[in-house]
């Protein structure tokens, strides 16, 4: 056997696997979504239609804040946990991973028990000040869940690049003169930008994309996910819920793309 025809037997497993779950399904679905009454144009309704477009603006704005804030957290976190040993070390960062192990409406309903109608919040801000706060269905809730699962995603991805970090180059800037918030700012920062494109890219694809979370808490505002949900099963419209799959898909492909060309090949799909 040539090589060539040993090297052909090893790909065609994997040509047949992109072929059967990904060239075929999107093909289907890019078809799908110019089949409507509006044709091509419902691709355009996602950017041209007034709810589309404040749908899409919600759901990148909140995937946005939810990687900002869960990198700021996550690298704080990150940076103690990797450079500091103490009793219980361990079992604190397996409960700051456990939510990994949650779905989306686990999660969901955790922050209803937390800030919904019966949760803790509100029992608490009730006694306290004679009336019911509840967020847990608002664009708050909403960031509060995927909060919840993105800083499990990021910290690991930061520890790991905080573990390789060479500790000569502070020791160097410190014999130098440099403060803590200098070595901070220009030495630290730098050393981890890549884990930092690579684990923001994933959180924010992810926050584009969850449905189990938006599913249990988004009643209160629109997002991609459940608007796609709506178009699909209650008004039956699968044309338009094929678009803006599309639609949806296209944009976290392109923070993806661009984080690679900045990242190098240290991002990864998003779970």
């Amino acid at each position: 056997m040539s090589k060539r025809t040993f090297v052909g037997l090893c790909f065609a497993p994997l040509a047949a696997l992109a072929a059967a779950f990904f060239l075929l399904p999107m093909a289907r679905l890019i078809l799908t979504g110019a089949s409507g009454e509006q044709g091509l144009r419902a691709y355009a309704a996602i950017l041209l239609d007034p709810r589309y477009r404040a749908t899409l603006l919600n759901t990148v704005s909140l995937a946005a804040a939810t990687t900002i804030v869960t990198l700021v957290i996550a690298t704080i976190s990150g940076l103690f946990l990797q450079r500091h040993r103490f009793p219980g070390h361990a079992l604190l960062v397996a409960m700051l991973t456990f939510p990994l192990a949650f779905p989306g409406v686990v999660v969901g309903f955790m922050i209803i028990l937390l800030a919904g109608r019966q949760g803790l919040v509100g029992d608490l801000t009730l006694r306290l000040f004679g009336s019911k706060q509840v967020f847990a269905y608002s664009l708050q809730g909403l960031f509060l869940g995927y909060l919840y699962f993105s800083i499990p995603r990021v910290i690991l991805t930061i520890m790991a690049a905080v573990e390789k970090l060479d500790p000569s180059l502070e020791e160097a800037a410190r014999a130098l003169g440099a403060g803590p918030w200098r070595v901070v700012r220009d030495v630290i920062v730098p050393a981890l930008a890549p884990a930092f494109i690579a684990s923001g890219a994933i959180a924010f694809a992810t926050a584009m994309g969850a449905f189990g979370t938006a599913f249990t808490l988004a009643t209160d505002v629109d997002v991609l996910p459940m608007l796609i949900y709506t178009e699909f099963t209650l008004s039956a419209n699968i044309a338009l819920a094929a678009a803006l799959s599309v639609g949806l898909g296209l944009v976290t492909w392109a923070i993806l793309a661009l984080a690679r060309s900045y990242g190098g090949t240290s991002i990864a799909a998003a779970g």
